[in-house]
């Protein structure tokens, strides 16, 4: 009995509390869409120790206010969870801030204007580093070329006495001029490595550019040269790069990250980070290394959580295939426009293999660059065999393929059968259109490349991302490109890739919120803005539900929060 009457006085003593409970931050007169089929839409909310309080009407959260109580008033603005970055690389964003960027360059020879401006103030054997070209989005078609690659002439040319390596948009291919190439010791004798291939002239001389493992050549010089830097000066490079990218992340709605790979130095300095307080953003990582750097360094991981739900390492990425543009995307078939020929296996399957049993071995995620539709059958074979023999259930496990940009119509209904998550990214479809058809074919890109209205028909869940660097960290012209499938870039402005795969307005904010907190084991407490979760929310200009598409592409950040702090206002 006295058990009885202790619990009985604690309860309303509980309930007493909660009634009493005031915030300390209120967001009135808004336009609220929760993500929250409970109550979708909102017209205030109340905030707490970083917590969402309560949702409802200004009458409601108005009685939660009290003289401490700080309060915005949204003045009709449209306000959502933050938007969660699916899949980009956190380091090379940043480093791209800081590096020549040509993602939004629209021709061969502003590209080489821009090296020659670069050449002009750097250092004698410092070596010039750029990314972000595509040579199907240029405006200006090339007088020599081979498969649409320029030759290395005219940056060897503005560029004599330093070594310039400038990274495709994919990230899978490379430009070098001479003396990048004199240094790695390319020659007409280099072979090609298993899984990469040296673009070569009809004489079989090198014109300079290099795809998939072929890059490694160069990279591995281009390192042995930082090497010769101080530590110091490396790592006061990398935590630029890493403010930066936290800075455009916030200016842009982007409340947290999901990086897709990072080395064992890296998780820790992110660790490291988050514990001191240094993320204004929610960082979650994979760790990328080989099976056998792997082994044996696990036991530390998960990381989950660091910094007060700020940092968390519960996954690990492998690869499969290259990128299309770059024809290293695996096919079941030969590529349309380059006969006889399916791609490349960047990585072997036992390798790929050997890392999933880690990955299985250690409660980790395996998080599987795919591309092609060969890449993504043999990855759902292997997940679906591998967790099989272990008696495990493969969709308590949420492992992902990243990307799946082109997939079998065959294979399409056992993303949701087995629970494999589809890492996508809507800003690759729209980007790569101009030669989608082309390295495909209308029948196979029709029926499979980039296919989000059928997965989600089939059942499975599909998130949103931008692959930053590989394209811009926007996710307004991501939004854009899910909803409408038209290109908005220069170049083919307008182009519409097959709009019967487009994505709802709502599926599209879903894609970048519930769908991506559920993608890293984190929907129970981010990804819509449900009392109890953290307050991270952007507030945007237009109603994405609801405006005209020509004004997607118009709509502001105007505010962002993270944990219930305004960590930008426009």
């Amino acid at each position: 009995m006295r058990i009885a009457i202790f619990l009985l006085l604690l309860s309303c003593f509980l309930q007493a509390c909660q009634k009493n409970e005031k915030a300390d931050l209120l967001l009135l007169n808004g336009n609220i869409y929760t993500v929250d089929e409970k109550m979708p839409r909102a017209q205030a909310l109340a905030i707490r120790n970083g917590l969402i309080l309560q949702v409802g009407t200004n009458e409601e959260i108005e009685k939660l206010k009290d003289d401490q109580t700080q309060v915005i008033d949204l003045q009709g603005q449209f306000t959502m969870p933050g938007f969660i970055e699916g899949h980009g690389h956190f380091s090379g964003m940043g480093y791209s801030l800081i590096d020549l960027n040509f993602l939004k360059s629209k021709n061969w020879n502003e590209i080489v204007q821009a090296v020659a401006e670069a050449a002009k103030s750097a250092k004698p054997g410092e070596w010039i580093i750029g990314r972000g070209w595509h040579q199907e989005k240029w405006n200006e078609a090339l007088e020599r070329h081979v498969q649409g690659y320029p030759y290395h002439d005219d940056l060897s040319e503005v560029s004599p006495h330093n070594p310039v390596v400038l990274r495709h948009a994919s990230g899978h291919a490379l430009m070098a001029n001479k003396a990048a190439m004199d240094a790695a010791g390319i020659s007409r004798e280099t072979p090609d490595p298993k899984g990469g291939h040296i673009v070569r002239d009809a004489s079989g001389e090198a014109i300079g550019v290099f795809e998939e493992r072929a890059m490694e050549a160069i990279a591995k010089v281009h390192q042995e040269y930082l090497s010769t830097l101080s530590p110091e000066d490396r790592l006061k490079r990398w935590y630029q790069g890493i403010e930066l990218a936290q800075q455009e992340c916030l200016r842009q709605g982007v409340t947290s990250f999901q990086d897709a790979g990072s080395s064992f130095d890296e998780i820790d300095r992110y660790k490291k980070m988050a514990e001191e307080g240094k993320f204004d953003i929610r960082l979650w990582a994979m760790v990328r290394h080989s099976s056998e750097e792997l082994k044996g360094k696990l036991s530390g991981f998960p990381i989950l959580d660091a910094g007060k739900r700020h940092f968390t390492c519960r996954a690990i990425k492998t690869e499969l295939d290259g990128a299309l543009g770059s024809y290293g995307a695996w096919l079941l078939a030969e590529y349309n426009d380059k006969p006889g020929f399916t791609g490349q296996n960047t990585t072997p399957v036992e390798e790929v293999r050997a890392i999933a049993a880690l990955a299985r071995d250690h409660s980790m995620q395996l998080c599987v660059h795919t591309i092609g539709d060969r890449a993504n059958r043999e990855l759902l074979n292997l997940m679906e065999e591998l967790t099989t023999a272990e008696g495990k259930d493969l969709k308590t496990l949420r492992w992902r393929s990243e990307h799946a940009q082109h997939i079998d119509p065959q294979d399409i209904p056992r993303f949701a059968q087995l629970g494999v998550i589809a890492s996508m990214q809507g800003i690759h479809c729209t980007s790569d259109a101009p030669f989608v058809v082309k390295r495909l074919g209308e029948e196979r890109a029709r029926t499979g490349a980039y296919p989000w209205h059928s997965l989600l028909e089939a059942g499975a869940v599909v998130t949103n991302g931008t692959d930053v660097p590989v394209e811009d960290i926007s996710p307004l012209e991501c939004f854009y490109a899910s909803v409408t499938r038209r290109r908005h870039q220069s170049g083919n402005a307008g182009l519409e890739l097959f709009p019967e795969q487009k994505m709802t307005r709502a599926q599209a904010v879903y894609s970048y919120t519930m769908a991506c907190a559920y993608a890293a084991f984190e929907d129970e407490w981010k990804g819509s803005l449900t009392p109890g979760k953290v307050a991270d929310i952007v507030v945007l200009s237009n109603d994405l539900l609801t405006c005209p598409d020509e004004d997607i592409l118009k709509t502001q950040v105007v505010m962002t929060l993270v944990g219930g702090a305004v960590k930008y206002r426009k």
